[in-house]
């Protein structure tokens, strides 16, 4: 998913507007090799056993493919079994290494290095964080539970439009047909506020908050804890189409709540105490998430099951789907009431196995944290910035 994925939490409402409002390009060289010195020495503060579990899923994704399909990185182009291959190495150095001084030793000698461009042509990315959240629901409507998830239409048609024109490479359009002409597909208040969809067998399950359902959008999965103690796994299957605005920076805007006070705490007690105008609110972001039901989960855009920790979301247009990635950046440290009480540096290596609507261009990166409130708190802090790196053996 994240394809939306998308609490993204603090970081979406407070920039999202200016991610959404403007289309980022794909700059020529999303990536750059590096040379000597220039590459870093590499640090993991995560266990071995959550790296190769992630690296075994983006294998699983990398054997679905032709073994020619070629993937770009800095303008070099590496086939799929060449990936395979440098996952098996990668894997290999890691029982070899001593410690980490001799892995990145042998990371330089066998492996390219190309790092991201980033925000501003120096490598500057921003990190933030996504999870799984936990919400209470059921299967069927009654007075508690009155907020559907609703599945993909059977009417929404996404468009390539390369099929037309070789000027339209790589853009896409969601649409419906209305008889006589292709239209934009329903709007977030056509949906929720003018019941367009209702009556057709649409809803997968029913939440007991507005605002829950809202956020679950933005994240793009989650499990729904029904009456009977069991969980039903959403995940992102297809979005309307229409443009995301973010809600926060609404009310920034109003001057309703500031800038430096804003966060999602914040945010969502606003819409609890104004009922009033939570609907306006609510359908100022058009955006609109259609889910479906999984076993195994979330899923990311590669169709593997995320890792905690180990999986992030990048822009799909600009980076190798599945590839061995080593970040850097700072994290936010929680005490028991969920209250932020440090940062602190974290650095490791990653798998590319998810993007999401938030997540554009060069220099932005979305780290997976888990599901529960518990990676939640620190999830919907982390907008910190770091540097990025993609690795891919020689």
């Amino acid at each position: 998913m994240r394809k939306a994925l998308v609490y993204f939490l603090v970081p979406l409402i407070l920039i999202g507007c200016v991610r959404f409002t403007k289309e980022v390009k794909v700059p020529e060289r999303p990536l750059i090799l590096l040379q000597g010195k220039d590459i870093p020495s590499f640090e993991d503060d995560l266990d071995r056993e959550s790296l190769r579990a992630a690296i075994s899923r983006s294998m699983e994704f990398f054997r679905r493919l032709p073994e020619d399909r070629l993937f770009e990185y800095g303008g070099d182009h590496y086939s799929t079994g060449h990936l395979i291959n440098s996952m098996k190495t990668f894997l290999y150095l890691l029982d070899e290494a001593e410690d980490m001084e001799e892995l990145t030793d042998m990371i330089r000698e066998q492996f390219n290095v190309y790092q991201s461009v980033g925000l501003d042509g120096r490598g500057t990315v921003l990190y933030t964080g996504y999870y799984e959240p936990i919400l209470e629901g059921s299967i069927t409507p009654n007075e508690k539970y009155r907020w559907p998830l609703y599945k993909r239409p059977d009417d929404l048609m996404e468009i390539d439009l390369e099929l037309f024109s070789r000027k339209f490479e790589g853009e896409k359009i969601v649409a419906r047909y209305d008889g006589s002409r292709v239209v934009p597909y329903f709007s977030r208040e056509e949906i929720d506020s003018h019941g367009v969809l209702f009556g057709r067998e649409l809803e997968l399950a029913w939440l007991k908050d507005p605002i829950d359902v809202f956020f679950l959008h933005i994240q793009g999965s989650g499990q729904v804890l029904l009456e009977d103690g069991t969980h039903l796994r959403v995940n992102y299957s297809a979005c309307n189409g229409r443009p995301y605005r973010s809600i926060g920076s609404l009310l920034i805007d109003r001057g309703i709540i500031s800038k430096e006070e804003m966060n999602i705490s914040r945010l969502r007690e606003y819409l609890r105490d104004n009922p009033s105008q939570r609907e306006e609110i609510l359908n100022y972001n058009e955006s609109y998430v259609f889910f479906r039901v999984v076993e195994q989960g979330p899923l990311g855009n590669i169709e593997v099951p995320l890792t905690p920790g180990r999986s992030v979301a990048t822009d799909s247009r600009m980076f190798p789907k599945g590839a061995l990635v080593y970040v850097c950046g700072e994290k936010p440290i929680a005490d028991d009431s969920g209250t932020i009480i440090a940062w602190i540096p974290f650095s490791r290596f990653v798998l590319n196995q998810d993007t999401g609507g938030a997540i554009k261009g060069p220099g932005r990166v979305d780290l997976f944290w888990g599901k529960g409130e518990s990676a939640g708190i620190p999830a919907g802090y982390m907008k910190n910035e770091g540097r990025l790196y993609f690795l891919v053996e020689k």
